[in-house]
């Protein structure tokens, strides 16, 4: 169902946006958490379960609700696999490790129709054109509605913040506190002298080339604490998160109770 971006609305006019990371890749899952209110979910293909072919459902679950919106995190920049995910309708994508301006220019015309770009066409059978049905209109504001997510994850690309940060069509910069810490040999540890500065320094950088800048809650701060340090996408929990804590909390509580 193409329909206009409201994230991607929210975040270019100064607004804060809150969502939810979505690893299991259970279209009843995606399309609970949908209805709860989330301004979008991350429909991780990274890390988590599913490709292109299963990530229909997922989307197709979400279409009920009109204000939340579909971000797909991809495993790399592959000009195919973005290719793919387009067409399957997604709204946003968000795409790890972007080193460069030039790792940032190839995501956006993996992503834009030529002339401006090198989007392979399936315009008339597509979902993200209604199999066809609203070709044109697609054809003509896809670019446009989509929203184009770059992470930050290592010392090279927080260096290249300026230079990503101005490529035309980067519409966000997620910074990965773990892969970023990771990078530095300090997988977690956010408060090392090598990764504190370096968080900072990026948040600097972005907030200076006047981006909106995304993240998750760091271990111990909360996301209403992101929020004010600047941040304007926030993924709060995880599908797996919720679950899990919520079961591990019953199960705990029961224990101490009843052995």
């Amino acid at each position: 169902m193409f329909r206009p971006n409201a994230l991607k609305k929210r975040l270019l006019s100064g607004g804060r946006a809150i969502g939810c990371w979505t690893v299991l890749g259970s279209p009843p899952v995606v399309e609970l958490l949908a209805y709860t209110g989330f301004d979008y979910l991350l429909l991780d293909q990274e890390h988590g379960f599913g490709d292109p072919t299963t990530l229909m459902s997922s989307l197709q679950a979400m279409a009920a609700t009109p204000h939340c919106t579909a971000v797909v995190r991809v495993p790399s920049n592959d000009p195919n696999y973005l290719k793919r995910v387009l067409d399957a309708g997604a709204e946003g994508v968000m795409v790890p490790n972007v080193e460069t301006a030039e790792d940032a220019r190839a995501i956006v015309a993996a992503c834009r129709y030529p002339p401006k770009g090198r989007r392979g066409s399936a315009l008339g059978s597509a979902r993200a054109s209604d199999y066809g049905i609203n070709a044109p209109r697609y054809k003509e504001t896809a670019a446009d509605e989509l929203l184009i997510v770059c992470q930050i994850e290592s010392p090279k690309a927080v260096e290249n913040i300026p230079a990503i940060a101005a490529v035309d069509g980067v519409d966000v910069l997620f910074i990965g506190p773990h892969d970023l810490s990771g990078s530095v040999g300090q997988l977690g540890n956010f408060k090392h002298p090598d990764v504190a500065p370096l968080i900072a320094r990026a948040e600097e950088s972005i907030c200076k080339a006047g981006k909106p800048m995304g993240t998750v809650p760091h271990p111990g701060v909360r996301w209403s604490e992101m929020f004010e340090r600047g941040y304007h996408m926030i993924n709060a929990g995880s599908d797996v998160g919720r679950l899990r804590d919520g079961a591990l909390a019953d199960v705990k509580e029961f224990r101490a109770k009843y052995g």
